[in-house]
């Protein structure tokens, strides 16, 4: 090992040898200080709680069909009306708790205007859970099995 001194005779050479062992003890203490202490830092209490299964009953509203045809007629519920009595209709089901959802069907061949008025009208009544409801690909009329396709094509 080399020591430092304060003699000005010697050679003033830089300390080449670093003493590890210092440091070494220090973080070996810090690794047994660790050790020690983390089991003591959870303050966690265990306890076997009861299991329940029960679920608030929240009443599910039934969904209004609102149906839009290719001439812009409206249909609740499959029962015909005018644009005034659907926009009552809507307020009446706005103040509904929970909120009634409405399930817009509109033909493909409708105008846009009488969608968004229809839209416009559920909005401005309060009404917040609306929803397109639209018909996969192929079954709208034509089958997308191609025996079937040729089936019906030969009637």
């Amino acid at each position: 090992m080399a020591f430092a001194s304060f003699d000005n005779n010697r050679s003033a050479g830089p300390m080449t040898d670093i003493n590890m062992v210092p440091l070494i003890d220090v973080l070996l203490v810090l690794l047994v200080i660790f050790i020690v202490t983390a089991p003591l830092l959870t303050h966690a209490v265990k306890l076997d709680l009861p299991k329940v299964s029960s679920q608030p009953h929240l009443p599910t509203p039934d969904a209004i069909q609102l149906a839009i045809d290719a001439e812009g007629g409206l249909f609740w519920n499959g029962e015909a009306l005018s644009r005034q009595q659907a926009a009552e209709r809507f307020a009446v089901e706005a103040q509904k708790q929970p909120q009634t959802e409405v399930h817009l069907r509109a033909d493909e061949h409708v105008a846009y205007r009488h969608v968004a008025q229809m839209l416009a009208d559920a909005s401005h009544a309060g009404l917040t859970k609306l929803g397109f409801v639209s018909e996969p690909a192929g079954a709208a009329g034509a089958p997308t099995d191609p025996a079937l396709a040729t089936a019906t094509s030969r009637r």
